[in-house]
């Protein structure tokens, strides 16, 4: 398997800016999600870790109560690739 390439500084900005609700972290992007009730948040975890397993790529999660704070890089490219910022967008899409 090939590993993913580094985005460039270009690259990462305008993918950002295709995902209003998240933020850059250093080598990482991050978003925290907040749900009604804590069941719905475990349900929301449930998707994105089937959505996560079928890209083979998995995000750091943090779950307190009712909020779930995500972070994505590709520790293998050193840095951020564009499957970072396609598990960021479906995990917005699953949310919704």
């Amino acid at each position: 398997m090939t590993r993913p390439a580094k985005l460039s500084e270009a690259e990462i900005e305008y993918a950002l800016g295709t995902l209003p609700h998240w933020a850059r972290a250093g080598s990482a992007i991050t978003r925290t999600f907040a749900f009604r009730t804590f069941p719905d948040g475990i349900s929301w975890v449930s998707r994105v870790a089937d959505a996560a397993e079928r890209m083979d790529h998995h995000p750091d999660l943090d779950i307190r109560y009712t909020k779930i704070t995500a972070t994505l890089a590709t520790h293998s490219a050193g840095g951020l690739t564009a499957l970072d910022f396609a598990l960021a967008a479906e995990m917005d899409r699953l949310a919704k």
